[in-house]
């Protein structure tokens, strides 16, 4: 099982930047690929970024991509997503996932471990 801690959320304007971050306690970090998700309040969770084990290879969904970028540090075990020219639809609370198959896609299942979530509001 993975812990993971998200930060970084918080009330910003549109086109702001901001970076969230997500603290694993596992030792075992490098074996998972790592996932930023997104709820709204009756929406079901979203696939936003994903990055592999590796972090050579990552994917986006196509109203991020262009601004925001997800990286990782397996030695810090931390994996970060920088959001850049933020949008009023990019508010929500944003979830840090872990995944064990360590592709990192956006299939919302294969994402065993979550943390609580780190709230973002873009308004102006």
């Amino acid at each position: 099982q993975v812990e993971l801690r998200e930060s970084g959320g918080e009330l910003v304007q549109p086109g702001d930047s901001l970076r969230l971050s997500c603290a694993a306690s596992t030792p075992t970090f490098r074996n998972y690929a790592m996932g930023w998700f997104r709820q709204t309040p009756g929406k079901e969770r979203k696939f936003v970024a994903g990055v592999n084990w590796r972090g050579d290879n990552t994917y986006y969904s196509e109203d991020v991509k262009g601004r925001f970028t997800i990286s990782r540090d397996n030695a810090e075990k931390t994996v970060s997503l920088q959001m850049n020219s933020l949008r009023i639809e990019d508010t929500g609370v944003y979830y840090c996932a872990a995944d064990p198959t360590g592709y990192g896609r956006d299939t919302i299942r294969t994402y065993s471990d979550w943390g609580q979530g780190t709230r973002v509001t873009v308004s102006s």
